[in-house]
């Protein structure tokens, strides 16, 4: 009834034991965190949170530039009307409000964007 691969040296054995014990307790602590429902769904709070600042910080960058596009077309836009030969009346630039305001809809615009593709 003996196993012709079990060592025969006590010293051999105990090591053997010991290595056995070691590879059950580290399944058993493996078994352990698949059941652990709750530091599970810690975890997966966790990665839903970091995902959704980084596309918040993506859906800021593109606004930010979408504004920076904007206002440089602005800016164009009143250097035409400013060398044109139009009458002053016509040439008036476009009020700092309004110039605010259309980059203020364009960032709300791509925030609601964003928000819609992660529902």
């Amino acid at each position: 009834m003996s196993n012709p691969d079990t060592p025969t040296d006590p010293q051999q054995l105990r090591a053997e034991i010991d290595q056995t014990r070691a590879e059950l307790g580290e399944t058993v602590q493996e078994l352990a965190a698949k059941t652990d429902v709750k530091a599970r769904a810690k975890q997966a709070a966790g990665d839903a949170a970091g995902q959704a600042r980084q596309k918040l910080t993506e859906v800021k960058d593109q606004a930010a530039q979408a504004a920076g596009a904007a206002a440089d077309r602005v800016s164009a836009a009143k250097q035409q009307l400013a060398d044109s030969d139009l009458p002053a009346p016509v040439r008036r630039p476009l009020p700092p409000a309004a110039i605010g305001a259309a980059a203020a809809a364009i960032v709300v615009l791509l925030i609601v964007v964003a928000r819609r593709r992660r529902s």
